[in-house]
């Protein structure tokens, strides 16, 4: 199967009829973002870049992929790689959520976690490599910008630590 075929197979014009509107939580997205990404470690300063994220139709409609890139890949040096990676999200009928597969080859990290409207804000709730609970939120969401947060919680949730927040802008042509 070439390349062309692969793609063609998996991707998707648009959502599928038979869930088209519990879709759109994440479906306003499609399309291409600009990213100002800041990362908040632990014992050290904040460290500020650059990224794109790009998410798309795919599996017929019912599922939305993204790939995350940062920096973006016009700015990667081999040797200081950063996170460049996918999700898939897939509307569960069953349990009125998202279920969400985080991959990224270069790190290493696999995550899931389930994902729901709370107002209007999208949260995802999951546990990280080392059994933390971890939040991934989108909020301030309109057409053209968001606030992408990612935050982990070593006491199960009582209190939540920053890790990475990027601001994101809808890339224009």
């Amino acid at each position: 199967m070439t390349s062309s075929a692969f793609l063609d197979a998996l991707g998707a014009a648009g959502p599928s009829a038979d869930r088209a509107g519990k879709m759109d939580l994440y479906g306003r997205f499609i399309g291409s973002w600009e990213l100002d990404v800041t990362h908040f470690p632990e014992n050290a300063p904040a460290r500020r870049r650059n990224g794109e994220w790009h998410f798309g139709w795919v599996l017929e409609g019912r599922a939305i992929q993204d790939v995350w890139i940062v920096p973006s890949r016009g700015q990667r040096d081999p040797a200081l790689p950063g996170p460049y990676g996918t999700t898939l999200r897939i509307y569960d009928t069953s349990l009125d959520a998202w279920r969400i597969q985080w991959s990224d080859p270069v790190s290493q990290i696999f995550l899931q976690m389930i994902g729901r409207a709370e107002g209007p804000d999208i949260v995802q709730l999951g546990t990280d490599e080392n059994g933390r609970l971890i939040r991934w939120s989108f909020r301030e969401i309109t057409e053209a910008s968001f606030l992408w947060r990612g935050e982990s919680s070593a006491d199960q949730g009582a209190h939540w630590r920053l890790v990475t927040e990027f601001t994101a802008r809808r890339h224009r042509l």
